[in-house]
């Protein structure tokens, strides 16, 4: 095993571990989001649920490459199973975030009380374990510079996760300027902010697949 599958090797067994946090940290947002009637908070736990696919499109594209790399169907290795993984989970994420742009902005004509103690204290622990797979993560994407040993697989999921602390971050400070203020209208605009931040980076995500895909310059 040369050191380039090895590096492959160790991030697939990362992601494995980030999947494990984060498919528990999704399970207690989305679930303390409808308790609590926060709609950032459910948009915080959808949106880590498009974390949980993409992850776990990202560990299977590791495992299909690995296995597959001596097959004689692919003339040119399986270096674009991991792109096409992130091309898919790209346009699934989109479709997360039209989703939760579409019911924050119900929510903002039509507000719910929310339980603010309870979705504060559950977002700063999703924000936590974000942080505990960024640190997990941090320092092995950017390692290989050339196109054809980047791994762009691995950097998708990285990028995925740090957005999701930027949406963890904005969510706690709506849920606390909300309590004191008694301000719901911030929490579904905080959601349709999360939501639009979600859109951006599928598109982003999107078109730079694309371009690897279809060897566009």
């Amino acid at each position: 095993m040369n050191k380039l599958e090895l590096a492959r090797r160790r991030n697939e067994i990362k992601i494995l571990l980030v999947i494990s946090f984060t498919i528990f940290a999704m399970v207690c947002e989305i679930a303390f989001g409808y308790i609590t009637n926060s709609m950032s908070l459910i948009a915080q736990g959808y949106h880590m649920s498009m974390h949980v696919l993409t992850l776990g499109l990202t560990y299977i594209a590791y495992v299909l490459a690995r296995k597959l790399k001596n097959s004689p169907r692919f003339e040119n290795g399986t270096y674009k199973i991991g792109v096409l993984a992130g091309y898919t989970s790209s346009i699934f994420l989109g479709l997360a975030g039209i989703h939760i742009f579409i019911e924050a902005s119900e929510r903002f004509f039509k507000p719910t009380s929310i339980q603010f103690n309870e979705a504060i204290y559950v977002a700063i622990f999703a924000l936590i374990i974000n942080f505990i797979c960024i640190t997990i993560m941090e320092g092995s994407f950017h390692r290989h510079k050339h196109k054809k040993t980047k791994d762009y697989n691995y950097k998708a999921a990285y990028y995925h996760i740090l957005s999701d602390i930027l949406v963890s971050i904005l969510t706690i400070i709506a849920l606390v300027v909300g309590k004191f203020f008694n301000c719901v209208y911030l929490d579904s605009l905080t959601g349709i902010l999360g939501a639009i931040l979600i859109i951006v980076w599928a598109i982003k995500l999107l078109k730079n697949t694309t371009k690897i895909l279809i060897d566009m310059k």
